[in-house]
């Protein structure tokens, strides 16, 4: 099933306890001791800036939803388990916390490019021979674009699927395709996959503030929103290609002075479904009920990855495998949030829950965290044999860009 999620289901915000002090901000100094009803977790955005938010490998790729690490970090260290599951593994986070922490993992997804990400950030590098491949590969790229050719014998984007058409100039889309191209011949093709695929989110003929939900192709000059200037919707993917690749080498740099030896296991597959090792704590964000269609979000991705490199055949997007991910997602937009679809959501997440319990040692801890609008999490625990520990609930009002609003969210603790 799909992956973490961090977005709004209320605009009414909770307020902050008001005994509860400044907003807790010294994460190592959680111990199993630590009271978590005593933490004032309503962070704002001057107590916990997206810098923070987004360390290390935590902002290789753009994922709206993204779990808050620091969140995931005092959860892990309150419980402290040996190996920790999360069955909506998004773009990884806990994982990496966990990791860092020197604990085991398994995370599950339904979406392929989800399990890419969380690899490529969860993934051992030899850093020296990494600032290699990517100072070549670069080389390469940049030296086929200032010839006017490519390597091999790619077709130009007009036999690549409508949507690259549609999405990106001609000019953009050549290094892209080029850099595709280049990926089988080294060793760190995850992690190149995730730099070409953040360079297309770049790349898309869009408007600069709406890269997360893009309306339509934007071919025009505009007033920018982000920028408080004119802006021309870009031909140069290059430009992003370096930036990115650069940045992700100084953020997988950053993650391996912390990363450790426990093992990180990924499995891309139905979490109602999937057979999975054991563990004793769950950590996980489902997604919210009707608000994001996880594979639409990343459309360039599918679109970009399913052309392959010898020959250039455009698979597109509606491959049939493809489309029966998509339909497991749950809580997806396009089923919206009526009466039929939260019915459908709580079986998913129950489902999903039930799966994962067969593997959960006894007394294992399960923490969910959840904007449960709708109630939808009522009883649940119950009815799958949980037990009750806790709930800790938070004011988000730590908003950047032009997605504002406050919202409030719960994490629930049960105990197997």
């Amino acid at each position: 099933m799909q992956a973490n999620r961090r977005h709004p289901e209320s605009r009414q915000p909770l307020p902050p306890p008001q005994d509860a002090g400044a907003p807790f901000t010294d994460f190592a100094a959680v111990t199993p001791h630590t009271p978590l009803e005593t933490l004032n977790l309503n962070w704002r955005e001057r107590d916990l800036p997206e810098r923070e938010r987004t360390k290390h490998v935590h902002r290789l790729h753009p994922y709206l939803g993204k779990f808050i690490p620091q969140l995931a970090e005092i959860f892990l260290r309150k419980f402290a388990p040996a190996a920790v599951c999360d069955p909506f593994v998004g773009s990884g986070t806990t994982l990496v916390e966990a990791n860092a922490l020197g604990i085991a993992s398994v995370g599950v997804d339904v979406s392929p490019f989800n399990c890419l990400i969380a690899k490529a950030k969860t993934d051992a590098y030899d850093l020296a021979r990494l600032e290699g491949e990517i100072r070549d590969i670069l080389a390469r790229v940049q030296a086929a674009c200032d010839g006017g050719m490519f390597p091999g014998a790619p077709a130009p984007i007009d036999t690549a699927t409508d949507y690259l058409r549609e999405w990106y100039d001609p000019r953009a889309f050549a290094p892209l395709l080029t850099f595709l191209g280049l990926i089988p011949d080294y060793d760190c093709q995850d992690l190149l996959k995730v730099v070409l695929c953040r360079a297309a989110r770049s790349a898309r003929l869009t408007r600069h503030f709406e890269l997360d939900f893009p309306r339509a192709p934007q071919r025009e000059p505009y007033y920018c929103h982000k920028h408080k200037r004119t802006c021309r919707p870009t031909t140069d993917s290059m430009k992003f290609l370096r930036r990115y690749a650069v940045d992700a080498l100084r953020r997988v740099a950053q993650f391996a002075a912390l990363r450790t030896d426990r093992p990180v296991t990924i499995l891309c597959a139905d979490s109602a479904q999937a057979g999975l090792p054991p563990f004793d704590m769950v950590l996980t964000s489902p997604p919210y009920v009707g608000l994001i269609d996880y594979h639409e979000q990343h459309r360039y991705a599918y679109e970009l990855l399913s052309l392959l490199p010898q020959p250039f055949a455009a698979v597109g997007w509606r491959d049939p495998n493809l489309r029966a991910n998509e339909e497991r997602e749950i809580g997806a937009a396009r089923a919206g949030r009526g009466r039929f679809a939260r019915r459908a959501y709580v079986e998913g997440i129950e489902g999903v829950l039930r799966n994962v319990k067969r593997c959960l040692a006894p007394g294992g801890v399960v923490c969910v965290v959840v904007g449960d609008r709708y109630s939808l999490y009522t009883g649940l625990a119950e009815r799958l044999g949980f037990s009750e520990e806790l709930v800790v609930q938070r004011c988000v009002n730590r908003r950047t860009g032009r997605r504002a609003g406050d919202f409030f969210e719960s994490v629930l603790v049960w105990r197997a």
